[in-house]
């Protein structure tokens, strides 16, 4: 099996003790296949992820796209979901969620 060409890591706060804390797995019910649908819909080569804690609590919900090392905050809508996979075909990171 050859290896995808990018990563989307979906913080979904999971803790190695104790229960979830932060606001990444608020509100997201049904995100990860929502991202999967959108990528498999984009042609998009692309491994959706749910991960533990990415130490972005204020910024929440994160998701991050590698090898871009894109940073994204806010991601609380599929409409937000959207504007990100829209930027990663066109080669540019959504602006207005982008971390830093």
């Amino acid at each position: 099996m050859a290896l995808p060409e990018r990563m989307i890591l979906v913080c979904q706060s999971f803790r190695v003790v104790g229960d979830k804390k932060g606001i990444c797995h608020k509100g997201t019910d049904g995100f990860l296949q929502y991202i999967e649908e959108e990528v498999l819909d984009r042609g998009l080569d692309c491994l959706v992820t749910a991960t533990t804690c990415l130490k972005q609590c204020d910024n929440g919900p994160i998701m991050v796209i590698q090898p871009e090392n894109w940073w994204f905050k806010g991601v609380s809508s599929e409409e937000a979901i959207d504007a990100i996979l829209d930027g990663l075909e066109d080669g540019e990171p959504a602006s207005e969620y982008l971390i830093g």
